[in-house]
């Protein structure tokens, strides 16, 4: 008998160890197969397969996408911060960053319009009238940045010296900044058509063209940089050359994926002779997006001046090396939060109201667990982060100051970015640029003045202005949400 019982308990034992081990086999093998669907951007229907599926499909490819993105300044920064008088190499790039937000918002807010416009089309299962859509944002890119770069070469030392840049890290940094915003077409487009491709579902694409520009940017920053064979030692200016380089290769590969037919868009070059009744309904829904991230903008050019005067070149320097280390792991978060935007438009588009509000929740989750551990990361590791850049150590102590501050408030931006991304993703880009101008002009440059200017506290003043902000924004966003006016607007 009690052989028997032993033999039955070894039984049992061994069944429930085995069924553990194959559903946890299952978990692994699906979430692989997920994994290598999101990358090689198979089209699937993201409004009829689970939630969680549906945004590690977007998600992986998005944030991947966003990290590549970061690596650009990173990279100028690496070889330029290991140039002689690297002090003014570093804030040159750094200030020029800081300018070019400004065609950054301009970039993301059509690329945002595009995404919420594409996907609400997608929803409703015509990919026609979504292939229209993106390209009528193409002609609206080409038409606003023909002036704008014109302005860069012709103002690009007055710019950095208008940003508190000193005379001769103005003499150093004037080519940079020429070639940077006269080649700023090239940013634009690369932001636009991936919100067009993450609009269509398809973030693969995006991704891959972010890869392509960044090892092309990685391959040619040191030989621009620092001279190879028949290539001269160009300095600072090689960075701009290869940052653009690489860009325009990763451009040439959308354009390549929007007309090889084998996408759900469909482009002709019909599409692109202007349709002014849908460029005015772009318009509608780009130009609070525009200026929602332009309030943003201008209020971190307005921060990068007051650390640049209250701080010297060498504070300066501090703030931009950790503001490029911060937006490294921020931009992987933002395309995970823009996996929601999609997912918004989509399920919107396809009637499915409730599902769009489970699909930002369920993204938030994952957002906040990936924010909590770049906090920990940043609050003991920031100093070796920034030692990477620079060896200049006054830098180093204030980067890593600036990085242990900023990363206080890294959860809470998370989940402010998952909702802005909600609200764009269903064409309320009303909601948050009226959260942005109170949170940024209202509250945060005064906020930040007053510490740095008036209690003379200098940087360090700017850098607890920033989360103290961006938890603002975080709580107005998610009270909004609550009430569901984005629910009902009309894209």
């Amino acid at each position: 008998m009690q052989l028997t019982a032993y033999h039955w308990y070894n039984h049992t034992f061994y069944n429930i160890y085995m069924s553990q081990s194959v559903k946890t086999q299952g978990k692994l093998s699906s979430f692989f197969d997920v994994l290598v669907q999101s990358l090689k951007g198979n089209e699937v229907d993201l409004t009829s397969i689970s939630i969680k599926r549906a945004i590690i499909l977007l998600a992986i490819p998005m944030m991947l996408e966003m990290a590549m993105e970061s690596v650009f300044a990173l990279v100028d920064l690496y070889f330029v911060g290991h140039l002689e008088n690297s002090s003014h190499a570093i804030q040159t790039v750094g200030l020029t960053e800081s300018v070019l937000t400004i065609i950054y918002s301009l970039a993301i807010g059509l690329s945002m319009a595009a995404t919420a416009v594409v996907s609400r089309r997608i929803g409703e299962k015509n990919p026609e009238a979504a292939s229209k859509a993106g390209m009528q944002t193409i002609v609206i890119a080409v038409a606003l940045n023909i002036l704008i770069s014109i302005a860069g070469l012709i103002y690009a030392r007055d710019i950095l010296l208008l940003m508190g840049a000193s005379t001769e890290t103005a003499d150093h940094g004037t080519a940079f900044v020429r070639i940077m915003m006269g080649g700023s077409i090239i940013i634009v487009l690369l932001f636009l058509i991936n919100g067009i491709f993450r609009g269509a579902g398809n973030a693969a694409i995006a991704m891959r063209s972010l890869w392509i520009a960044n090892i092309a940017n990685i391959i040619l920053c040191p030989i621009f940089i620092n001279g190879f064979g028949p290539v001269p030692a160009f300095g600072l200016t090689g960075a701009a050359i290869a940052t653009t380089i690489g860009r325009g290769l990763g451009v040439t590969y959308q354009i390549y994926n929007l007309f090889n037919g084998k996408n759900a868009l469909k482009i002709r070059i019909s599409y692109f002779i202007p349709a002014f009744d849908q460029i005015k309904a772009i318009i509608k829904i780009a130009a609070p997006a525009i200026f929602q991230f332009v309030i943003a903008s201008c209020s971190w050019v307005f921060l990068a001046e007051l650390v640049a005067t209250t701080g010297g070149d060498e504070g300066s320097a501090g703030y931009q090396t950790a503001l490029r280390l911060m937006m490294f792991f921020l931009l992987p978060a933002w395309g995970l939060s823009n996996a929601a935007a999609t997912l918004v438009g989509q399920n919107l588009g396809a009637g499915h109201i409730d599902r769009a509000e489970k699909s930002v929740f369920q993204t938030m989750k994952y957002i906040l667990v990936f924010m909590a551990i770049v906090s920990v990361i940043f609050l003991t590791c920031g100093h070796l982060f920034a030692a990477f850049f620079t060896s200049d150590e006054k830098v180093i102590e204030i980067a890593s100051r600036a990085l242990k501050i900023l990363s206080i408030g890294f959860v809470i931006y998370g989940m402010g970015m998952v909702l802005t991304s909600a609200f764009n993703g269903a064409g309320d880009t009303w909601t948050p640029t009226k959260i942005n101008i109170f949170a940024f002009w209202l509250f945060q440059i005064p906020l930040a003045y007053f510490l740095a200017k008036y209690l003379e506290m200098g940087p360090t003043g700017v850098f607890i202005a920033i989360p103290t902000a961006e938890i603002g924004i975080a709580i107005a966003a998610f009270i909004l949400f609550k009430k569901g006016k984005w629910k009902k607007t009309m894209v």
